[in-house]
């Protein structure tokens, strides 16, 4: 049978009434209105506007950059200043500060857990005094700038699920991410981008093994012109943005033209928001043929600025370029930028990657948040740095060996921080026990996390809903509660 008479012959009750009716209706309007001079052909826009009603409240924050480190840095080492652990050292964790927290299958069974005290020590940065290790200077440089929370908690013990319950709400893949919500109810501030871009990078060595998955970033059930779009480092940015060779741009565009149109009158016809999608992403194609390469382009960067970010800024696909790619994707009216790093998951190369990782990753963020207040962006971009989970105090592995232990996963606790965007700087918010191992003040669960921020963004994170297999979902879930003391 042919194609298009199958098609024809496998219609609903629906899709009946849609095309004798609306269908017919839509046609006789364009028609009239053509007639009178009021419908011209044009490029069909690829800003998306604001769900009605949104923000549900004046937002102090509008953009939103997350530097997820990958893999789980260790709080004891950098950010939960406990002095009391250099003289436990080699002492056993009790095991009734134990039994309160899971842990992963690495550590489980161990039959010792003697206390490994930070590699290096500690001390006060900025005016407001925060504790910080030392292997982290350019981070304390903007110690007045950051909201430091160290009760941060997650039920999460293995990391796809950690970072998957971070990013989108729940432990199993499916559910639309932090930055497909916030597009979905908030829309973009450009039409020459993506409301929502995604780079990703590792440690020079590649000694993570995690996995970046793409649901990390994905729409889930919102329609998919929500989910992030990954910048790649390697050959084209984006795939498929150059026109096939022999094709000028002029027939490019009448192309397009008549694709938006075909792809429109399926839309009338049926109402599939996927075909929605796909007339805006033809179109932002063909406008990032011209946006991305000028802002890949960081030749015109001041000196000083590149000089800001560090020597690795001149290498693309590492940690500090998408540092500067980020400040310049928010500058262009990027809504949401989530840069993904790995190489924190140090179970037995602690005492050599994690001073590694400290200087690739510090001066890079430190030069972001400063780049951003210098031109005025700060104020309203939140600056996200965080993980999955935290690491234990105890050591894994041999302890005499100074190349072969670490420490394993922990969630019962960690440390995340925030800047900019309404968050209160200079603040260390929630207290762990003295072997940083459970939270003991101030507890902030994931989902309380994420309810803050977008509380920040103008949303009351309980009333943006999506309706999925006949239940109302969102990135809270059932949970969540706004941090207040956060706020500035």
């Amino acid at each position: 049978m042919h194609p298009e008479l199958e098609t024809s012959l496998d219609i609903s009750r629906r899709h009946f009434f849609s095309r004798t009716a609306t269908g017919i209706g839509v046609a006789a309007l364009a028609f009239l209105l053509e007639q009178d001079g009021l419908a011209q052909r044009t490029a069909p826009s690829t800003t998306m506007p604001p769900l009605r009603g949104l923000p549900h409240f004046p937002p102090k924050a509008r953009r939103v950059i997350v530097l997820w480190q990958g893999g789980a840095p260790s709080h004891v080492d950098l950010f939960d200043y406990k002095p009391g652990l250099y003289e436990r050292r080699g002492q056993q964790v009790p095991e009734s500060v134990r039994s309160k927290a899971r842990l992963s299958t690495m550590t489980a069974g161990q039959k010792s857990f003697p206390v490994l005290p930070p590699l290096r020590p500690f001390r006060q940065y900025g005016r407001c005094g925060m504790w910080l290790s030392e292997m982290l200077p350019h981070i304390g440089s903007i110690a007045d700038e950051i909201c430091l929370v160290r009760s941060m908690h997650t039920e999460a013990v293995n990391h796809a699920p950690g970072v998957t319950l971070f990013l989108t709400g729940s432990q199993i893949p499916g559910r639309p991410s932090m930055g497909a919500w916030a597009t979905y109810g908030l829309g973009s501030l450009t039409s020459d981008l993506p409301a929502f871009c995604v780079m990703t990078s590792t440690d020079a060595g590649r000694t993570c093994g995690q996995l970046f998955y793409d649901y990390y970033w994905g729409s889930g059930f919102l329609p998919s012109r929500y989910q992030g779009v990954r910048f790649r480092s390697e050959g084209d940015p984006v795939p498929y943005l150059a026109n096939p060779p022999g094709m000028p741009a002029p027939l490019r565009r009448g192309q397009l033209d008549d694709i938006v149109a075909l792809n429109r009158k399926r839309l009338a016809e049926f109402g599939d928001p996927e075909i929605e999608t796909r007339i805006a992403q033809y179109e932002m194609a063909y406008r990032m043929q011209a946006s991305v390469p000028e802002l890949l382009d960081i030749s015109k960067e001041p000196p000083h600025v590149l000089e800001m970010y560090g020597p690795d800024v001149h290498r693309p696909g590492s940690y500090a370029r998408n540092c500067l790619l980020a400040r310049r994707l928010v500058e262009r009216g990027v809504r949401f930028v989530q840069l993904m790093h790995s190489g924190w998951d140090q179970h037995s190369n602690l005492t050599t990657q994690l001073a590694i990782q400290c200087r690739d990753t510090d001066q890079p963020t430190a030069a972001l948040v400063k780049d951003l207040k210098q031109r005025g962006l700060l104020e309203d971009t939140v600056v996200l740095w965080a993980s999955e989970f935290g690491r234990t105090v105890f050591v894994q592995g041999d302890v005499n060996n100074p190349n072969g232990h670490g420490r394993d996963h922990l969630g019962s606790c960690y440390s995340i921080w925030a800047a900019g965007g309404g968050f209160k700087g200079g603040l260390v918010y929630g207290e762990t026990d003295d072997f940083c191992y459970n939270v003991a003040e101030n507890p902030v669960h994931v989902h309380d996390f994420q309810a803050t921020l977008l509380h920040l963004l103008g949303i009351d994170h309980t009333r943006l809903t999506y309706t999925y297999q006949g239940r109302q979902f969102r990135l809270t879930d059932v949970h969540g509660q706004v941090v207040q003391a956060l706020l500035a």
